[in-house]
């Protein structure tokens, strides 16, 4: 095989723009073969120069496509995920791999046939800013870590957002809110810089500033197995929103902010510093320093070339489908400790989460919009 034959399941909003830079050619050794969706109308435009499915199974065993990108709604990417991998196909989903743990526990177990490529698409690891702040932590520079805090309100979304799809901003429809549709990214890039917690205690509102079931605002406090301690918080109503990230070591203290790295670096060890000195109040001397790094641009793209360049190539993947775990559960055990009303200890409970996922599935309201009768399947993989 010398290209990939792809397949993008789902052209509403994400698909769309999946299928935009496919068909201009930034992904080299790839061919756009298909497009599916369940909305007839959404297909039209492509009818004259690819293949074209209303439904995703007949997609995967029509002998068209040798990958598919799954760019619909949560629940999908797990059943859809699975009859893929099961056919043989090598696998792309959008973030999140699945709606909540134990669905995306189902989609791994699939993934049986190790030569057929399993991805998920967080192109923000391809970002030089991030990779070079993994770089620094990885590399001990700030030592070991004591605090973690990140701000992400930059996430703005409007009423006519959630109006934009009956899936949206539902239980039962998307499994959660900001954690689960906007977020993803970042608490991706939170546990694959800073590791996992070990525990945490969140405290989530849900329809707070916006008519919707889920959540539209979510903190969090972390602790980590060194002791460390975490504070996280989002929301989809803040304008301006601030995206700040603040990692601190016993060696200093970086701060990601407006496409800035500063390093504040202390001199000697803060805790040896400590041990040792006759000071009773000054802290040890700093360098402060910015922190250069690549200016190169990160698109959806970039994680799709990794994709084909795996399976023609073997090349290692950037974000590989069984590492999108790790931002579910933590989404989910955010929700699930607001739920319950108490900490919760990490790795989460899958079926005691989905349990109580399914109790708010069962009351849950299409707040805004309407959904094509039988287009998805709204309760997930599993009865």
């Amino acid at each position: 095989m010398d290209e990939v034959r792809l397949g993008v399941i789902g052209v509403g909003g994400m698909g769309t723009e999946h299928v935009r830079y496919l068909r201009a050619g930034d992904v080299k050794r790839c061919v756009l073969a298909a497009v599916c969706d369940v909305v007839p109308e959404r297909l039209v435009p492509y009818r004259d120069t690819v293949k074209t499915f209303d439904d995703s199974a007949t997609l995967i065993r029509s002998g068209a496509v040798d990958a598919v990108l799954i760019a619909t709604p949560h629940y999908d990417h797990t059943l859809i995920g699975i009859d893929a991998l099961q056919q043989g196909l090598h696998v792309l989903t959008e973030k999140p791999i699945s709606a909540h743990k134990a669905d995306a526990q189902r989609l791994l177990a699939a993934h049986t046939d190790k030569s057929r490529v399993f991805s998920v698409m967080y192109q923000m690891r391809t970002m030089p800013m991030y990779r070079k702040l993994r770089k620094l932590v990885q590399d001990g520079d700030l030592g070991e870590i004591r605090r973690v805090n990140w701000i992400i309100t930059t996430w703005y979304r409007t009423e006519a957002y959630y109006a934009s799809g009956g899936w949206r901003a539902t239980w039962k429809g998307e499994g959660g809110g900001v954690l689960l549709n906007q977020c993803p990214h970042t608490l991706d890039l939170l546990q694959w810089i800073c590791g996992m917690p070990v525990k945490l205690r969140a405290w989530c509102n849900f329809g707070k500033y916006h008519t919707i079931e889920v959540e539209d605002e979510a903190n969090a406090y972390f602790e980590y197995a060194n002791g460390a301690t975490g504070l996280f918080s989002t929301t989809t109503a803040e304008a301006p929103g601030t995206n700040r990230f603040e990692i601190a070591g016993d060696r200093g203290k970086v701060v990601c902010e407006n496409n800035r790295i500063t390093f504040t670096r202390n001199e000697v060890n803060a805790r040896e510093y400590s041990d040792t000195t006759d000071e009773r109040f000054m802290p040890p001397e700093v360098w402060n320093v910015d922190v250069p790094f690549s200016a190169a641009l990160t698109s959806h793209a970039n994680i799709v070339q990794n994709f084909v360049n795996a399976i023609l190539d073997g090349e290692p993947l950037v974000a590989p489908a069984e590492e999108g775990m790790a931002s579910i559960e933590l989404a989910n055990a955010m929700l699930y400790s607001t739920f319950e009303n108490r900490e919760v200890s990490l790795p989460l409970d899958a079926d005691s989460y989905e349990a109580a996922l399914k109790a708010r599935i069962a009351g849950s309201q299409f707040v805004k919009g309407a959904v094509k009768e039988g287009s998805l399947d709204l309760a997930g993989s599993q009865p």
